[in-house]
């Protein structure tokens, strides 16, 4: 997966975690507030590896 897919599913990722989490925190449901949790943690890390890279192709470009 190139970089600009890495951080638009990671971005996907990180704002369906916060909804479920949102939902979890209305509903007082903890195991979907966890879900969320970790569907947004997840997508953090996505986004992550796609800066990284872009990064690393930077470097690549520049040698």
């Amino acid at each position: 997966m190139g970089s600009t897919a890495d951080k638009i599913s990671g971005k996907t990722n990180e704002l369906v975690g916060k909804a479920k989490q949102a939902v979890g925190d209305a509903t007082d449901n903890r195991s979907l507030q966890a879900k969320g949790a970790a569907q947004e943690a997840k997508g953090d890390a996505q986004q992550a590896k796609g800066q990284a890279k872009d990064a690393v192709k930077k470097i690549v470009d520049k040698a």
